[in-house]
């Protein structure tokens, strides 16, 4: 039998941690069920101690979430652990993850704190988290750039503490394979007690290396690798859990582990996550990307006709392309919307809420014939959306936009319940919307990134709209969409000022 590699999803809490990505609670709860329905193994739920959200989320995702552990990230302070421990009653497995910075750098110029002073903090802060569970994984932050005697030390005083999950995290992405490989060889086989523990890595991917360091990581012995769902996460990201699951599964004649999830769960639950964060899958990306099983080059078309595997290392449909899918349309009814929207792992917590999505079908379904299940995974994002601290209303929009006029938009809008009215001009229909809507919110804010992307194939696919806007050096992402790009626009652009006007989203911690 071969070693189980764990796979610990940490698309809710570091992949949050993109510029503008945050999610609410119910779309955590969204995320939570499908990485569950996948077979995750660990999903890293939040980081409780942050604020009143990421804590109910946190609570809500350990009382959903009922086959996978789920765990909570903690500072190695009291307060942190307690409130994890707090946020995670309700849970039918739970983790309690603590880190404290082990590099020379993060000690002297963060933490301000001597080595000793570190290893002893680290110590307290595991025996405190297994007062609450016995599941409690440690990590030394920065543990890429830490002197290999000490991170014997501190590594050898926490699993002597009651750690029984130690995690290697590359926290600035500065690795490389062999370097990291080798780093993992080592600590498993200097650190006395290393056999009470896994091992486990966390890889950024500032310099494109996540995925290549985990898994020299776990050819090295680590048997737990923390990822994200397309890789998302804070500056260039997390290394890719489709990724990391489909090269060990691909290549069992290398690895000497694999992996327990069901695989065809992958595309559904990617495509989820770039609805609900915005951030688009580019064609290209390995996996879940349109393109990473499409063959142009007459010569592959001619191999894989003959036989798959001349240009394809895996099926498609092991990762969830091509599965057969219920089309729904204008006939469809409320028990076949509600049937469907359960099996892509959507629950409503009220009837209304249901309600209100089933009229946004209907009214899709008399612009456009069939409804796919990207179409409904974006009418329900779109639905929360429209329901979410929404003290700006899109009430009505006309555009003029003919060759060789300058377009015109005229736009109605309802804020805090005043309904107010502009008229704007600009180098295209989308920009003249942009400028009649601001004309009247006033809210100042700079447009970083205008995304769109179809949806489905067919000209009557709706358009995805993302963008970005940044003011006072806050950024904030907005979705939108529609049939109709202008309104898809426009719905994006207004979901980004509602955002900026809520309460400034907490920091982060970095790992």
């Amino acid at each position: 039998m071969k070693d189980k590699l764990f796979i610990f999803d940490t698309t809710l809490r570091d992949g949050e941690q993109s510029p503008g990505a945050s999610m609410t609670k119910e779309e955590k709860l969204r995320v939570a069920k499908a990485l569950e329905r996948m077979g995750v193994d660990i999903i890293e739920a939040g980081f409780p101690i942050a604020s009143v959200g990421d804590f109910e989320a946190v609570q809500a995702v350990a009382k959903a979430v009922t086959e996978s552990t789920v765990c909570g990230l903690a500072r190695a302070v009291d307060k942190d652990i307690d409130r994890a421990a707090e946020a995670l009653k309700g849970a039918n497995s739970a983790r309690i993850h603590t880190f404290i910075a082990t590099s020379p750098i993060h000690m002297k110029m963060k933490l301000r704190m001597e080595p000793d002073q570190v290893v002893e903090q680290a110590v307290r802060a595991v025996k405190r988290a297994r007062q609450h569970t016995d599941n409690v994984e440690f990590s030394p932050e920065d543990a890429g750039r830490s002197e290999i005697d000490f991170l014997c030390r501190i590594i050898e005083a926490v699993i002597a503490a009651g750690a029984r999950t130690i995690n290697i995290p590359d926290t600035v992405g500065y690795a490389m394979p062999h370097q990291f490989g080798e780093l993992v060889r080592q600590l498993i086989e200097r650190v006395p007690n290393a056999g009470k523990a896994v091992f486990s890595v966390h890889c950024h991917n500032d310099l494109g290396l996540a995925v290549a360091n985990s898994l020299s990581a776990v050819m090295n012995g680590a048997r737990q690798v923390e990822c994200t769902i397309n890789g998302l996460g804070e500056r260039a990201g997390n290394a890719a859990l489709e990724e990391i699951v489909m090269a060990v599964r691909t290549r069992q004649d290398v690895f000497p582990c694999n992996v327990d999830l069901d695989s065809t769960h992958i595309v559904a639950c990617s495509r989820l996550v770039s609805s609900i964060t915005g951030f688009a899958v580019q064609p290209n990306k390995a996996i879940v990307g349109a393109n990473a099983f499409a063959h142009e080059s007459g010569i592959h078309q001619d191999g894989v006709l003959k036989s798959r595997e001349t240009y394809e290392i895996m099926r498609a449909q092991d990762v969830g392309w091509s599965a057969n899918r219920m089309v729904l349309g204008k006939h469809s009814g409320r028990n076949a919307f509600r049937t469907r929207l359960k099996e892509l792992g959507i629950d409503f917590t009220a009837e209304e809420e249901l309600n209100a999505a089933f009229v946004r079908f209907k009214e899709l379904a008399d612009k456009k014939h069939e409804i796919y299940d990207e179409d409904l995974q974006a009418l329900v994002t779109d639905t929360n959306l429209a329901t979410e601290n929404e003290r700006i209303k899109l009430v009505y929009s006309k555009v003029c936009s003919e060759t060789g006029e300058t377009p015109e938009a005229a736009v109605t809008l309802w804020i805090d319940g005043v309904e107010k009215q502009a008229v704007a001009r600009g180098d295209g229909p989308v920009d003249a919307t942009f400028k009649a809507i601001e004309s009247i919110v006033q809210g100042g804010a700079n447009l970083l990134l205008y995304s769109v992307n179809a949806i489905t194939s067919g000209t009557d696919s709706q358009g995805e709209v993302t963008v970005r806007v940044e003011k006072a050096g806050r950024i904030v992402n907005g979705q939108g969409a529609d049939t109709d790009i202008v309104i898809a626009s426009a719905k994006a652009y207004i979901h980004a000022l509602n955002k900026m006007l809520a309460p400034a989203e907490r920091a982060h911690p970095q790992l």
